[in-house]
């Protein structure tokens, strides 16, 4: 099966964690960038408001998602929700089967996954890391990859 991970990260934390799964999996790997400043302490505090707004913002990613049997999908957490960049990328791109990852200072990640769902569709496995913990979950992250190799 032909896999995609794609994610967004605005500080590194993300990013981190899709490079680890990608390479569990021999996934290719995309990074979806939002092309609104998010840098910063403005950008911060806009980037949270989004997010609890539900927002979408203008986004740009290099592989076409619909062409891979499998996209495993990871965004940070703000304000409890999915990124912007990452809801669009769902609301734009119909996907055959998907997976679920985030990073997360301390929770949030359920009620993405939700609403993730709600955007797009069940996922295959869902995986939460704590932003802190990334170096120390990889038997969590070995797990989760698991789940979608079957």
């Amino acid at each position: 099966m032909k896999t995609l991970v794609a994610y967004y990260s605005r500080t590194g934390n993300t990013k981190k964690a899709a490079e680890i799964i990608s390479r569990n999996i021999g996934a290719d790997i995309d990074e979806v960038t939002d092309k609104k400043n998010r840098k910063k302490i403005i950008g911060w505090l806009m980037a949270g408001k989004d997010a609890a707004g539900k927002k979408l913002t203008e986004i740009s990613y290099k592989k076409d998602p619909e062409e891979y049997d499998i996209v495993v999908i990871g965004t940070p957490i703000w304000s409890w929700t999915v990124t912007p960049a990452i809801r669009t990328y769902l609301a734009v791109n119909k996907l055959r089967n998907v997976a679920f990852f985030c990073t997360e200072g301390s929770s949030g990640g359920k009620k993405a996954f939700k609403e993730m769902q709600r955007i797009s569709k069940k996922p295959i496995a869902t995986l939460e890391l704590t932003d802190k913990k990334i170096d120390d979950s990889r038997e969590k992250i070995k797990g989760f990859c698991e789940k979608i190799r079957l």
